[in-house]
């Protein structure tokens, strides 16, 4: 099958490290996958067997996901965003896929929506229709009105055919974050929990009993690394490493610097190598991000999260509540988060020491491409 999965990240990298996992597990199935990528570049990630098509990037401003930016900063006029919806139309037209992956919409991305539709229009319009898929995580940010879920479902019974959720129904259902009707319930195909293979520790044990500190591929979690440098001086007996994402690292790391002078610190940009650090480390610091979430579950790493909730967000936060029933799992809020509450619950759970390794559950980028292909198939 020609596969094609479109993916739009605007804050951090998330939304396409997980498109990627996806695109790699088709390939690896013998598949041809082609993701079509409209955010920022983000070289840290494993594209291995997928085709990447660049859109003109867009990243959202800070948390306002209605303020849509270029990669120069500046305001995405209604030219820029119809240059991306023509790139999208000439792509599904080009590659004419048997099966088109959106991530996110039309449960988020409301303000791509035009470029969303124009696509699916265009792909509707092939020779042969593709089966068309939604591509949802365990928890979403819920429609802050009602009728967003309703223009969601009218989304879907127009143009899809199922929705995969990356989720264990079991731990996590859609219920949680978002309304399901009658008619999304018998539409929705929970594949488990989307993740690369559990990492193996580090060749050069980069990572060793240090506290790895993470904030993901974007420009955020600043208060995390200040939090970090301050909780440093407290713990000076472990190595601290806070790794940097976002276009901005470089500068933020200089910053940074300036704090954690005769700190045991080491600041440097997020790695690819990051996932194989994870077993070694002493403890994680970090949000509650789906990826993040599976890394640390998959090398039983103790952990401090810290949710992502600016701007309203409450996806992480959810999250986080059901990891912290977990050994080894400790949660601070970015209201209570200091280099004091910070030290402590660093301290916490290096007590308790290593939770085992979770070893089931993580198969959902194989058990999607397993979904699509009977839905192909059974179109055929």
């Amino acid at each position: 099958m020609k596969v094609m999965i479109v993916v739009t990240h605007l804050l951090g990298t998330g939304h396409l490290s997980r498109a990627l996992t996806l695109g790699r597990a088709f390939a690896d199935a013998g598949h041809k996958v082609t993701a079509v990528s409209g955010g920022m570049p983000a070289p840290q990630l494993n594209c291995s067997g997928v085709s990447v098509i660049s859109l003109p990037p867009l990243r959202s401003d800070g948390t306002n996901f209605t303020r849509l930016l270029t990669a120069d900063g500046e305001s995405a006029d209604a030219d820029y965003l119809q240059s991306r919806a023509t790139a999208l139309v000439q792509a599904v037209q080009n590659l004419q896929p048997d099966v088109l992956i959106t991530e996110l919409f039309p449960f988020g991305r409301r303000s791509l929506r035009d470029e969303f539709l124009a696509m699916l229009a265009a792909a509707h319009s092939l020779p042969a229709r593709p089966v068309i898929l939604g591509s949802v995580r365990d928890i979403l940010a819920p429609p802050s009105k009602p009728l967003k879920a309703v223009q969601a479902d009218e989304i879907i019974s127009r143009f899809y055919d199922g929705v995969l959720v990356h989720s264990d129904p079991q731990i996590a259902p859609l219920e949680i974050s978002w309304p399901v009707s009658e008619a999304l319930a018998s539409r929705l195909h929970y594949t488990g929990f989307v993740a690369p293979d559990a990492p193996a520790p580090h060749p050069q044990t980069v990572g060793e009993n240090e506290i790895l500190v993470s904030a993901g591929g974007g420009s955020v979690g600043q208060p995390i690394f200040l939090a970090a440098i301050e909780a440093a001086r407290m713990i000076p007996d472990k190595r601290w490493r806070i790794l940097v994402g976002g276009q901005d690292a470089a500068t933020r790391i200089s910053n940074l610097a300036e704090l954690a002078v005769e700190c045991p610190v080491i600041l440097e940009p997020v790695r690819p190598d990051f996932r194989q650090m994870l077993p070694l480390a002493a403890a994680s610091v970090s949000m509650c991000g789906y990826n993040t979430a599976m890394d640390l579950l998959q090398t039983g790493t103790p952990s401090v999260l810290v949710p992502f909730d600016d701007g309203k967000e409450v996806e992480q936060t959810l999250r986080a509540k059901y990891l912290a029933g977990l050994p080894a799992f400790e949660v601070v809020s970015s209201a209570d988060l200091n280099g004091k509450s910070l030290a402590n619950a660093v301290r916490v759970v290096l007590a308790r020491g290593r939770r085992s390794p979770a070893l089931e559950g993580f198969d959902g980028a194989k058990r999607s491409v397993e979904i699509a292909t009977e839905i192909y198939e059974a179109g055929q």
